[in-house]
């Protein structure tokens, strides 16, 4: 939240705490809890951008109450703008809502007033002063029920400086009835740099919201009621507190006047006074007449139908989302934006409390080359090879040598070794990896017998009792270990006599007749009658013959199905048999 809004809030619900009339079981939170919170908040500045998790977030000036703030959200370049209350209205000592730059793809924005739009502010300031300076000269009293807060501010400015202008009112009291009223005041005087331009160059020669004709009262103790007099009282709805003891008092009188300065809400006694029914009932549970004057002069700083249609007109975000208004009136809005932008395809949702919109965006993931990667273009369809680095929604790709200057990471091996208990002769174990492996060389390191598999694990005879493999990992690594691993096991169950070889061309032919008893046996286990006839392998399925030679793999078959069988089955077979290659 803002600076100002910090102060604010812990000055509102420390009162609440103390007004409140619930039981402490009830409470929703103490003052111990305000505390506790308060280390909890991080102030933003205005315009100033935030980074969490890759959510990147700043804020504009809203306008509605000193502090108040629209946030721009931005998650994976989806951006969403929250208005929260906004008004686009400049008055007495706020700056207007500010226009974001670009427009956002969603924009959640208040519908408080729907389609009804305000007076011009000039004749809503003549309008409030006529009605007060008319009932007090009448010897009337002049109620405002007000939130400590935001038009409260407001109105003091207006009443101070009519007051000024007219001296025979010098002798007519104005009250700010609130608790809250010195601390509030103290509030404003804190932060007159985050209003506007008027508020700041009268500041240069005077506190504005040092008034002249206006006193704080705490209570209705410290209260004579002896004459005319103007009393501005929190809350704003009148459902309690010193605004609603006084309505309780000055109701029945005709010479008094009670002016609804803001927004009402349903079911307060605010909302049901503007009918001006013939009867209320008081806080004592009784019934008495209301003969005061209710006049309703809106200062809400809530945006009206006019100020949203224009802020969106300019904005143009193809989704919005309308909040904060009672659901007749988020309706009439609804249908009047859409005849506003009907030409485009503008998405406007009206969600209920508590209800969540789902929404869908496209969006390309690309990954930026950085570091060495970046100092040449690679032609297209040119693979380009490195680390994918995430951080938030963004992606980057460098070379692994790069990793720690453009990240906190950095890049390691991790060298494993295992030691397996091993008594026979190592020339068995270098045997049968020749017969799996296409890559066995031989090696000597400190006298130590030693093979190398695939260039990747290393087979060290470290005694008679053991051999020891070494390795960096990694999946392939890891994969080729766990197979060497499980022939050592093996070859130590059951060590093999060791024949010795007379020639390369009696090992070849060896190998040959190998393959082909193996093949053969393979070829009778899938298809059943297979023999030999003329250097080639015939083979009999349900009264069709396959005929494959075993030099090309060629296969003479009137049925196509049974010939496409035999060659899946040969070329299969084939590669079982032979050892894995190196670039396999």
């Amino acid at each position: 939240m803002t600076h100002a809004t910090k102060a604010i809030y812990k000055l509102l619900l420390s009162d609440y705490v103390k007004v409140s009339k619930v039981s402490v079981e009830d409470m929703l939170f103490d003052e111990e809890h305000i505390n506790k919170s308060m280390e909890k908040i991080e102030v933003i500045d205005f315009h100033q951008t935030l980074e969490v998790n890759g959510i990147r977030f700043w804020c504009y000036t809203a306008g509605h109450v000193l502090g108040a703030a629209m946030f721009m959200v931005d998650i994976a370049g989806v951006r969403v703008l929250y208005t929260g209350d906004y008004s686009r209205e400049e008055d007495r000592h706020l700056r207007a809502a500010e226009l974001p730059q670009f427009s956002p793809d969603v924009c959640i924005i208040e519908s408080t007033y729907g389609v009804q739009n305000h007076q011009p502010r000039i004749s809503r300031e003549k309008q409030f002063t006529d009605v007060i300076y008319n009932t007090v000269s009448q010897g009337g009293r002049v109620l405002i029920p007000a939130f400590a807060l935001g038009r409260a501010q407001e109105l003091l400015l207006i009443l101070d400086e009519f007051w000024t202008s007219h001296p025979e009112l010098h002798n007519i009291p104005i009250y700010y009835a609130s608790p809250l009223a010195k601390r509030c005041m103290a509030v404003y005087q804190t932060y007159i740099n985050s209003m506007n331009e008027r508020i700041r160059n009268q500041f240069a020669t005077k506190n504005p919201f040092d008034f002249k004709h206006i006193s704080p009262l705490k209570s209705l103790d410290e209260f004579r009621d002896v004459g005319p007099a103007v009393v501005m009282a929190s809350p704003g709805g009148l459902q309690s507190g010193l605004s609603r003891q006084l309505f309780d008092k000055w109701c029945m009188d005709k010479k008094n006047a009670c002016v609804l300065p803001g927004y009402v809400v349903e079911g307060t006694l605010a909302k049901t006074i503007i009918n001006e029914p013939k009867e209320v009932t008081l806080a004592s549970g009784l019934t008495a007449p209301l003969n005061m004057k209710v006049h309703y002069i809106s200062f809400s700083a809530h945006a009206d139908y006019n100020q949203t249609s224009t802020f969106l007109g300019e904005l143009m975000p193809p989704n919005i989302i309308l909040v904060h208004g009672e659901a007749n009136e988020m309706g009439r809005l609804k249908q009047k934006l859409l005849s506003v932008f009907a030409d485009g395809n503008t998405k406007i949702l009206t969600p209920k409390n508590c209800q969540s919109v789902e929404m869908h965006f496209n969006s390309q993931k690309t990954a930026k080359a950085i570091g060495k990667l970046a100092e040449k273009t690679p032609a297209v369809g040119e693979t380009v090879s490195g680390l994918l680095v995430k951080k938030g929604f963004t992606y980057q790709i460098m070379p692994p040598e790069d990793l720690h200057i453009f990240s906190q990471l950095s890049t390691g091996n991790v060298i494993q070794r295992i030691t397996i208990p091993y008594s026979g002769a190592f020339a068995v174990i270098k045997h049968r990896l020749k017969q799996i492996y296409q890559s066995v060389e031989d090696d000597e390191e400190l006298g130590l017998a030693v093979l190398k598999v695939h260039d990747r694990v290393t087979v060290k005879r470290e005694s008679e009792n053991h051999v020891s493999l070494h390795w960096a990992a990694d999946p392939i690594s890891d994969m080729v270990c766990d197979s060497v691993v499980a022939l050592v096991l093996n070859a130590t169950r059951e060590l093999p006599k060791l024949v010795v070889e007379s020639g390369d061309e009696a090992n070849v032919e060896e190998e040959t007749k190998k393959v082909d008893k193996i093949m053969h046996a393979l070829l009778v286990s899938l298809f059943g009658d297979v023999k030999y006839e003329e250097g080639r392998l015939a083979i009999n399925v349900d009264g069709n013959k396959a005929l494959l030679d075993k030099q090309s793999g060629e296969v003479e078959c009137e049925n196509e199905g049974l010939k496409e069988r035999v060659k899946t089955a040969f070329r299969r077979i084939t590669s079982a048999v032979k050892p894995i290659p190196l670039d396999g």
